[in-house]
């Protein structure tokens, strides 16, 4: 089968399409048919070295986010049967042509969906609903700030968050106002015309994909005993005490019960997907280059020929 495997860190070039075994599922493991894999900035940023720090062996299969058919089942599975349409984040490596999966690890597609669009929502919806229910305790009419607004994550936190009941602030750049409006957002913040510390005061929780500077400034807009959750930040314990709130980084986890009702708010017709690339697995570099600008609206997906 082919797969998207790199042997060293490094820059696009270390990135390999090559032919590999298909792997055998175990006994409480399913083997998945990848239809379409979604694209993410951990995924360039594991094959520019943080794989390294996370722990990871060389060489590193590339990609967790799917959706596809189940090929076949360990002998211990009884939730999935062959031919079943699911979705889900797998350690395994996504970018290929089957990835193996645990029964935890992924669940069934939402009927709605095609696989285009199911490959786009678990780790976005995933990350949003660990960072700002699990870790945030977002409740109905709490107000929340979300950075990025427009972004794969920011797109889905804004529905989900709206869906939850609370009170939505929306930021980006002036240009996916509408877009970030049609989300569901209550208000929009354009950054690049107003300091948004400035504007926005008194949020219960603040969701950041953005970090650095963006991240610092966010201190200032919430209420005493908010809280500031961040995809991609390393929180300090002393900048949080000095404005008395909470902060928390967020690292997204397979979890099959909250794909369950993820899942449901799709069928509800209150979440969906946002993709602005399909590209064929073979076009993985390119892929990677356009998430690693970050000039990408929606999300960027691999489709999988076989």
């Amino acid at each position: 089968m082919k797969a998207i495997v790199i042997n060293e860190y490094g820059n696009r070039d270390v990135v390999n399409y090559v032919d590999v075994d298909r792997p055998e599922p175990k006994a409480d493991e399913v083997l998945v048919k990848v239809r379409v894999a979604g694209v993410n900035p951990v995924d360039w940023k594991i094959r520019d070295g943080m794989g390294e720090r996370l722990g990871l062996k060389l060489p590193i299969f590339l990609g967790g986010e799917i959706a596809g058919t189940i090929e076949k089942i360990g002998g211990d599975v009884r939730d999935f049967q062959v031919g079943d349409a699911v979705y889900g984040i797998v350690p395994s490596g996504g970018y290929a042509e089957y990835a193996i999966a645990k029964v935890g690890e992924i669940a069934t597609k939402p009927q709605s969906l095609d696989f285009e669009n199911a490959a786009a929502i678990p780790l976005g919806a995933l990350t949003a609903w660990q960072a700002m229910f699990d870790l945030a305790n977002l409740s109905n009419g709490q107000r929340i700030s979300i950075t990025a607004a427009s972004g794969g994550v920011g797109s889905l936190a804004v529905q989900i968050a709206k869906a939850k009941g609370a009170f939505v602030i929306g930021m980006a750049s002036g240009k996916n106002e509408q877009f970030v409006r049609d989300l569901g957002a209550d208000e929009f913040v354009d950054y690049t015309k107003q300091n948004f510390e400035e504007v926005v005061k008194d949020v219960d929780v603040v969701f950041d994909t953005v970090g650095g500077d963006t991240f610092e400034r966010a201190f200032q807009t919430l209420k005493p005993g908010g809280f500031l959750v961040t995809a991609v930040q390393f929180p300090s314990a002393e900048t949080a005490q000095k404005f008395g709130v909470n902060a928390a980084r967020v690292y997204c986890k397979p979890n099959a019960e909250q794909l369950v009702a993820i899942g449901k708010l799709v069928e509800e017709g209150k979440l969906k997907a946002h993709v602005s690339t399909v590209l064929p697995l073979s076009e993985v570099k390119k892929a990677l280059q356009l998430s690693q600008s970050g000039r990408t609206r929606g999300k960027i997906v691999l489709q999988i020929v076989t």
